[in-house]
C-alpha cells in the first residue's frame, strides 16, 4: 500500500528530540524521507537517525545551530544534495529563555530572537528555492503567541506572534507557486521545556492533561498532505483547549 507522502523529503529542524522527534518518526512512518537538524542534542540525534534507519527509512541528521544564519543555509543545501530536493519543511527548533521582563539580558533576548525568528526566516527563505508546486511549509509556533498566560515569557511570546505574522506573509509571497504555509500553535506538551511544570498547568487545560509530541506530529502530517491544499496563512492551534 503506498503511504501518503512515499517519496516527499521532509526537512524538520530542530529535530533530535522532543516535539521535533515526535514530528521526524510520523514523516517517515508516512513514507517520506527526513532529514532533520540538531545543535546540542547529538546522542540522541543518533540515536533516532539508528532508529529509523531500522525501520528502512531514508533519513539524514545534519548539525545546525538555528541561531546561525550560515550553518541553517548549509543544512539546507546538505539535505537538497543528499536527498535531491525538498518538499516539506518543518521550521521546529526554538528556545524559551524566560525571565522577569526588568532583568532580561540582552544576549538572551537576542539568542531567543535568532533562534525563533531569524532561523525561522532563513530556513524558509533557503528552502522555498528548491520548492516547487504542492510543496509544505510548516512552522511550529506556540499559543504564547495568542495568551502568555504566565509571567515571564514576553520575549518568547513576542518570537512566536512574529513566527504566525510571518506565516501569513510568507503564504501570500509563495501561494502563486502552489506552496502553502501555516503554523501549527501547540499548547501545554510534555517535554522537556514543561518538565516539573505539569501540576501548575494541567488546570488550565480542558481535557486536564498536557499533550503528547505526537499529537502535534499527527497535525504537521496533515498539513504535509494533498488534501491539505486549500490550507494556508493559517495558524491551527493544538492545545487541549488551553485557550477556550
Amino acid at each position: 500500500m503506498t503511504k501518503a507522502l512515499e517519496g516527499k523529503v521532509a526537512l524538520v529542524t530542530g529535530g533530535a528530540r522532543g516535539i521535533g522527534a515526535a514530528i521526524v518518526r510520523r514523516l517517515a512512518d508516512d513514507g517520506a524521507h527526513v532529514a532533520f537538524t540538531y545543535s546540542k542534542s547529538g546522542e540522541q540525534a543518533r540515536v533516532l537517525e539508528t532508529e529509523l534507519r531500522a525501520w528502512g527509512a531514508d533519513v539524514l541528521a545534519v548539525e545546525a545551530d538555528s541561531g546561525d544564519v550560515e550553518a541553517v543555509g548549509n543544512a539546507v543545501t546538505a539535505v537538497r544534495d543528499h536527498l535531491g530536493k525538498i518538499d516539506i519543511l518543518v521550521n521546529n527548533a526554538g528556545v524559551s529563555i524566560s525571565g522577569v521582563f526588568g532583568e532580561i539580558p540582552t544576549d538572551d533576548f537576542e539568542r531567543e530572537f535568532a533562534i525563533n525568528v531569524r532561523g525561522v526566516f532563513v530556513a524558509l527563505q533557503e528552502a522555498s528555492r528548491y520548492m516547487g508546486e504542492g510543496s509544505r511549509i510548516i512552522n511550529i509556533g506556540s499559543v504564547i503567541a495568542e495568551r502568555a498566560g504566565f509571567p515571564g515569557y514576553s520575549v518568547y511570546a513576542m518570537t512566536k506572534a512574529a513566527v504566525v505574522a510571518l506565516t501569513k506573509g510568507v503564504a501570500r509571497d509563495l501561494g502563486k507557486r502552489g506552496i502553502t504555509v501555516n503554523t501549527i500553535q501547540p499548547g501545554p506538551v510534555i517535554i522537556s521545556m514543561t518538565e516539573g511544570l505539569e501540576d501548575l498547568v494541567k488546570p488550565y487545560v480542558a481535557v486536564d492533561r498536557l499533550g503528547k509530541g505526537a499529537e502535534i506530529a499527527s497535525m504537521v502530517a496533515y498539513l504535509a498532505q494533498p488534501e491539505s491544499s486549500f490550507i494556508t496563512g493559517a495558524a491551527l492551534t493544538v492545545d487541549g483547549g488551553f485557550l477556550a
